[in-house]
């Protein structure tokens, strides 16, 4: 006897999550695991290796919590758009969209700033708690460097 199988809902056809570790380490992976996945779909690899170097540093630096590991998600979604997605386990720590860091001239404090002029779009999305996440899109236009 023959039956009918439901078709499956299809998954965008480029999706990529991956957990790592909250540490500097975890960090570097994250860039060095996302150039790999962008030149295996064939995408450009600036800006987005820069977009997920400085989420995965901030996952690390303010929303590491002992014990607990961030994520990585790269998708293409509506075809043409290219979402970053860090996810970390610190709610209460949300980014802060400022347009320079607090006190004027510093070492550090710029990675939000760079983030939203390189990203077309980007914001930050609560849950399930005790997470959050943070995102950018891409817009893809230009031809890949691989």
């Amino acid at each position: 006897m023959n039956r009918q199988i439901a078709p499956l809902t299809p998954a965008p056809p480029y999706q990529f999550s991956v957990p790592l570790s909250a540490t500097r380490r975890g960090a570097r992976l994250a860039r060095l695991l996302a150039v790999e996945q962008l030149c295996s779909w064939g995408l450009a690899l600036d800006p987005a290796r820069l977009i997920v170097a400085e989420l995965a540093a901030n996952a690390v630096s303010h929303g590491r919590v002992p014990g607990r590991s961030f994520r990585l998600t790269l998708a293409v979604v509506q075809a043409a758009t290219l979402r970053v997605e860090v996810t970390d386990a610190r709610h209460e720590r949300l980014p802060l969209r400022t347009v320079e860091p607090a006190g004027g001239v510093a070492e550090s404090g710029y990675g939000l700033l760079l983030v939203e002029v390189l990203a077309d779009r980007w914001g930050v999305e609560l849950g399930p708690v005790p997470c959050k996440t943070v995102w950018a899109e891409l817009d893809l236009v230009s031809p890949p460097d691989c």
